[in-house]
C-alpha cells in the first residue's frame, strides 16, 4: 500500500492522504475528516483511511469520525514507534471500512498528548462515538494490534 501525506497552510490541517486502492490500484485523495467512510473513485470498494492529527484539528479528525477511530501517539526519534508504524497501517488496510487510523506527532503537538496524559510512546487511543473507549502503551505486531482493535470497533 501506498501513502503520501500533505499538510496544508490551515494551520497545519490535513489535505488528505494519497492511498492506492488494495482492490483495483488507482490512486485515491482521502481527506482527513469528511462524513461516511472513504470509497475507491473507480471500483467503490473501501479504502483505508489513514490520517495526520495535531492539537489544532484533533477533534474534526477524530472526535467526530464516522467510524471508529485508532489514534497512534507517536515521535519521529521513537525506535518502537516506527515499527510499530507499518503494522498499524497493515491493521488499517485489513479493516478498512471499518476503522480509521490517526497519526499525532507528539513532539509537534503537545497539548494533546498532555489531554490525554501520555507519559511513553507509542501510545494508542481507541475512540467511538467520539468518546476514548481504550488505551494501549508499547509497541505489538500487527497480529495482536488487530486481536487488541477490532472487538473494540464495534458498540458492545
Amino acid at each position: 500500500m501506498t501513502l503520501t501525506g500533505t499538510r496544508g497552510a490551515l494551520g497545519g490541517q490535513n489535505e488528505g492522504v494519497v492511498v492506492d486502492c488494495p482492490n483495483c490500484g488507482k490512486k485515491n485523495r482521502v481527506p482527513a475528516a469528511t462524513r461516511g467512510r472513504p470509497r475507491c473513485a473507480q471500483c467503490h470498494e473501501d479504502l483505508p483511511w489513514i490520517a495526520e492529527a495535531g492539537d489544532g484539528d484533533f477533534a474534526a479528525v477524530v472526535e467526530q469520525s464516522s467510524l471508529p477511530v485508532v489514534v497512534d501517539l507517536w515521535a519521529p526519534w521513537c525506535g518502537p514507534c516506527r515499527m510499530i508504524s507499518p503494522a498499524l497501517e497493515d491493521v488499517a488496510r485489513r479493516l478498512r471500512g471499518r476503522m480509521k487510523l490517526v497519526k499525532v506527532n507528539v513532539d509537534d503537538n503537545p497539548g494533546t498528548a498532555h489531554r490525554f496524559g501520555v507519559q511513553g510512546i507509542p501510545t494508542l487511543l481507541v475512540f467511538r462515538h467520539g468518546q476514548l473507549v481504550d488505551r494501549s502503551v508499547g509497541a505489538q505486531g500487527a497480529a495482536q494490534l488487530q486481536a487488541w482493535v477490532e472487538p473494540l470497533l464495534t458498540d458492545a
